[in-house]
């Protein structure tokens, strides 16, 4: 009988010594720890990391416990009819800190069962997501930056390198597979560019990559239909276009919708505006945004794409100075030229020249390349 005594003595003390090492755990950890009955929706436990994350305690916690329990009753449902699948669930949302901001967390839940197999309590962590949501920001945009000061002089290359197989008619075999080996390098270097260090390649890992190439007829046309929504007279003439450009579609359709979004603004209603794509004397593509208004003051053209620079003309107008700015910046990364100038029978007119060669679209890097970016022995 004494050991008996003794034995149960023991455990008592062990499980007390558990219980105190399982609250200082709780009242240490930088995860909130919670509890709530499923009959009455309200919280029963609380642990102390609340107060200091979100400024609530058990007794205040009101809009906290709304947050956790939002969805319960629809779970319990789902649960009775079947779906185990709802005993134990991961989410990610946003809880009211008691300052009123929102704060991006996780929240872990399980319903713990009684005697009869049914739901009676839920028990649950949550863990605060800001830090790992800034880190993920800063990565994003390291990332971009990295991608963008690679991209540029790339891009410079690659422009010159076309306009040499535009011009270099007349160059030696030897030369113009020099021009390929080079173009070829570029071509491999953007397209891991695009695969590793692209914010969008990042933010969505196991989709295809994107194109990097459009019908230009395409592009005028749906920019032209996305216009016509605002001022009816938008009129796309194309001629002699090849079938496929090498761009950044999205930045190429922005671009073209800066300068069309421009020419609405300062134009009135009744003002015919006229998109031309066709091919450039010089070679290479041009894209001409015209309209019949009134033109830009002679004096501010040279700064129409400086950044935040707005016009005399520009009073009463909304705008933040930074539309040219942007269009000229997609520009320059595609090695090409936007340019405005005022035209007598015709108000303003913007031209885009891009290097686009006249047999446009070539594909990426071939994967048969060799690590010095030839295509073969010879080369």
């Amino acid at each position: 009988m004494g050991q008996t005594i003794a034995e149960l003595q023991a455990a008592l003390q062990q499980s007390q010594a558990n219980e105190a090492r399982y609250r200082l755990l709780l009242d240490h950890s930088s995860e909130i720890s919670w509890m709530a009955d499923c009959a009455t929706r309200q919280l029963t436990w609380l642990s102390p990391a609340a107060e200091r994350q979100f400024g609530y305690t058990l007794h205040t916690a009101q809009t906290l416990a709304a947050g956790l329990l939002k969805d319960l009753q629809a779970r319990l449902t789902r649960y009775a009819d079947g779906d185990l699948s709802r005993r134990r669930l991961l989410r990610e949302t946003e809880l009211v800190h008691a300052d009123g901001y929102l704060v991006p967390v996780e929240i872990e839940s399980t319903l713990i069962l009684d005697g009869n197999g049914v739901p009676a309590t839920v028990i649950g962590v949550v863990r605060d997501l800001s830090a790992r949501r800034e880190l993920a920001a800063q990565q994003k945009k390291f990332a971009s930056m990295l991608s963008h000061e690679f991209r540029t002089p790339l891009s410079t290359i690659d422009g010159a390198v076309q306009r040499l197989e535009m011009t270099g008619a007349h160059h030696d075999e030897g030369t113009r597979k020099r021009y390929r080996k080079i173009q070829t390098a570029v071509d491999r270097m953007l397209a891991m560019l695009d695969e590793y260090l692209s914010p969008e390649r990042m933010a969505s890992i196991g989709r295809e990559r994107q194109p990097n190439e459009i019908n230009p007829a395409t592009l005028l046309e749906g920019v032209a239909e996305q216009a016509r929504r605002r001022r009816q007279p938008v009129r796309v003439q194309t001629l002699g276009l090849p079938q496929w450009m090498r761009c950044d579609p999205a930045g190429m359709r922005l671009c073209l919708e800066i300068l069309l979004d421009n020419a609405i603004k300062y134009t009135r209603d009744n003002i015919p505006i006229e998109l031309v794509g066709r091919i450039a004397t010089e070679g290479g593509v041009e894209f001409l945004v015209r309209d019949h208004g009134d033109g830009i003051v002679e004096a501010e053209l040279a700064h129409v794409f400086d950044k935040a620079f707005r016009g005399s003309n520009a009073v009463g107008v909304a705008g933040s100075g930074l539309g040219l700015y942007m269009a000229r910046s997609i520009i320059d990364v595609h090695g090409g030229t936007v340019t405005a100038r005022n035209v007598s029978e015709s108000g303003t007119e913007f031209r885009i020249w891009l290097p686009v060669a006249a047999n446009a679209g070539k594909s990426l890097a071939r994967a048969d390349a060799s690590s010095d970016n030839s295509l073969d022995a010879s080369s």
